[in-house]
């Protein structure tokens, strides 16, 4: 009995549908990696080292790997393109993981997690604004919002037992818009770039853009005391390899595929992560309504894919 090949069309599919779905674990990857990055990282501060520092060291380690895969171009096509890098490295390097880094020294750990978790709320908002032919369906703004009450009610967790700090709280919502404008200008240069390109890029001018800020600081710890510590050079290994390399890696072809709405609803799964995580490394304590937050980030994720293909198809 002889037996069809498949068709182009079927073949087109099937390719199709494979890539959307290495695009969506690419991006839970990538996020599940950043819900561990914070505890990483405050496992860095309490051992003595300063925000920048952390964050140099980082992705100093992170631009050598990804420069030895990465490097018979230099420069980008055009100046503009160049400043648009820039902007990547500024919002999404030094500005976003400064805040980051600093604000997880005057708050919780799930705090930072959550707060920075806001930006995909701030892409909509974005979006909706900017774009008039790329604006966020019903069912996308639906999940979103689903997904940021859950977020709201684990920022509550611990049995509403939580010390407000302002300015840990500012700094991860600042964290969070930077994030938001870095997802949308990478929406452009991902038409012309690919991911390592533009992750290397990103990575050199976040360096590049921290400069300013280390002279602010008193003292930078020594490479010495970083190799002599396994609790400091693991903790350090970990957001260079898996939450730097890797983790942006994944994130820039899952924007790509997915857009920037859509990829960035992922990070509401980020909180989960950090819940978890903090709650066996460093004690912080999960309550009822954290675990109801939890259900309504997973539910928010779920519904803004399932509504904003039904609309987007007019069921």
């Amino acid at each position: 009995m002889l037996h069809e090949s498949p068709t182009p069309r079927s073949s087109s599919r099937f390719k199709s549908g494979s890539s959307m779905l290495l695009a969506h674990l690419g991006a839970l990857l990538a996020v599940t990696m950043w819900g561990v990055s914070f505890v990483s990282t405050k496992v860095l501060l309490d051992n003595g080292m300063n925000p920048v520092e952390v964050y140099v060291y980082r992705f100093v380690i992170a631009y050598v790997l990804v420069l030895c895969f990465c490097h018979k171009r230099l420069m980008s096509h055009s100046w503009r393109d160049e400043m648009l890098f820039a902007v990547c490295g500024l919002c999404a390097g030094s500005i976003y993981f400064i805040a980051e880094n600093t604000a997880l020294e005057y708050t919780l750990v799930s705090n930072v997690s959550l707060l920075t978790s806001t930006s995909p709320l701030i892409v909509v908002l974005l979006v909706a604004v900017l774009y008039r032919n790329d604006r966020p369906n019903r069912g996308v703004v639906a999940g979103s919002l689903v997904a940021f009450l859950g977020v709201a009610c684990v920022i509550f967790n611990s049995s509403f037992n939580l010390e407000i700090r302002p300015l840990g709280d500012f700094l991860s919502l600042g964290a969070a818009f930077g994030w938001a404008i870095y997802s949308l200008v990478l929406k452009k240069l991902n038409v012309v770039y690919d991911a390592w390109f533009v992750t290397r890029k990103t990575f050199f001018w976040g360096i590049l853009t921290a400069l300013p800020f280390m002279l602010f600081e008193p003292e930078m710890t020594s490479l010495d005391s970083v190799l002599e510590r396994p609790v400091v050079l693991g903790n350090l290994l970990f957001l260079a390899v898996g939450a730097s390399v890797v983790g942006y890696i994944m994130w820039a072809r899952s924007v790509k595929s997915l857009g920037a709405i859509k990829s960035n609803n992922y990070l509401y799964f980020q909180s989960i992560v950090t819940l978890v995580v903090s709650a066996v490394w460093l004690g912080e304590r999960v309550s009822a309504v954290g675990y109801t937050g939890c259900g309504l980030i997973l539910l928010g994720l779920w519904l803004s894919d399932y509504l904003g293909r039904k609309v987007a198809l007019g069921k």
